[in-house]
């Protein structure tokens, strides 16, 4: 997938924090960004690193998946997600600001930082936002950093801080090309959104399957996270809809998920949620090959086959 920006053809690079300020309880806004000014030097480097991101990202993969809450994902793996889901509003916010707050003395916050950004504009003023988890940034402040002066070894008395080669994932006008999924979901604290969201995304699948009891299965994922997950990822991809009621219980008692009906409505009981959210989001599943005996598995990550593609 071509990214929608100029990489050649650069008018302005920002440079700016993430800074997590929850150690502060008088702070309303726990997280925010800042900018903070850095001269033509680093800008280049932080165009140089953007660069090898995507790079790296190709060499991962041209086409690109779509990121989906429920997958377990490698450390490293091309992945894309619309700008437009609800699940990176901040990263979205972050990506079209204007006018963010600067602030040169934020660097004395570094404890407080979470990740570090850069944006970029090209000659066609479209923007590129690329963003990391502030873990090498960080992690510099804690060593005893030397230089040679004079012939002699010394200690550095300033704080002194490392970028990285790369960044997590770049961000353009409609997607998000991520490059760590796990720096993605720290960044955006996807696991807060996805279970501040299992409410909608219930209501949006049952009424898909209306004739599933969704309450009970809403109040089950809004203390288990995986749950919360895979509600997320079956509303992302639109795997409730047009599914046979018929066909779905059948599965159901043939992959070993129990229901009941009340009022023609299929109920599940806590001990079964797991199970019917893998029946949705396509998890489980049957191999049959031994003579007279069907075997049922879990899949933890899954990829649709095409026909004739090996």
């Amino acid at each position: 997938m071509t990214i929608n920006f100029d990489f050649n053809n650069v008018t302005l690079t920002e440079f700016g924090l993430g800074l997590d300020k929850s150690q502060r309880s008088y702070v309303e806004e726990l997280r925010s960004y800042v900018q903070v000014p850095v001269d033509g030097e680093v800008q280049k480097a932080l165009l140089a690193m953007a660069q090898e991101t995507y790079g790296l990202m190709m060499a991962e993969s041209e086409i690109p998946e779509t990121y989906q809450p429920s997958e377990k994902y490698a450390s490293t793996e091309h992945l894309t997600l619309s700008l437009a889901d609800d699940m990176v509003v901040s990263i979205k916010e972050l990506h079209n600001a204007v006018n963010i707050e600067e602030d040169a003395s934020a660097l004395d916050l570094i404890d407080e930082c979470f990740a570090y950004y850069a944006r970029f504009t090209d000659a066609q003023n479209r923007r590129l936002t690329a963003v990391r988890r502030a873990s090498q940034f960080k992690g510099v402040l804690k060593k005893q950093l030397i230089k040679i002066f004079d012939d002699t070894l010394q200690i550095i008395p300033d704080k002194v801080f490392k970028l990285d080669n790369d960044f997590d994932f770049l961000v353009d006008s409609g997607q998000l090309h991520i490059l760590r999924p796990s720096g993605l979901e720290f960044t955006a604290q996807l696991q807060e959104a996805i279970m501040a969201a299992v409410q909608s995304n219930a209501v949006a699948i049952s009424s898909d399957i209306f004739y599933v009891n969704f309450e009970s299965i809403s109040e089950y994922a809004q203390k288990h996270p995986r749950a919360a997950r895979y509600i997320a990822s079956i509303r992302s991809q639109s795997e409730a809809q047009n599914v046979d009621k018929d066909k779905l219980k059948l599965f159901c008692e043939r992959t070993g998920v129990s229901f009941s009906e009340s009022n023609n409505k299929l109920e599940i009981d806590d001990s079964n949620v797991m199970g019917f959210l893998e029946v949705l989001d396509r998890r489980r599943y049957e191999v049959d090959l031994v003579k007279d005996s069907i075997e049922v598995f879990r899949a933890s990550g899954r990829s649709p086959i095409i026909p004739g593609g090996g």
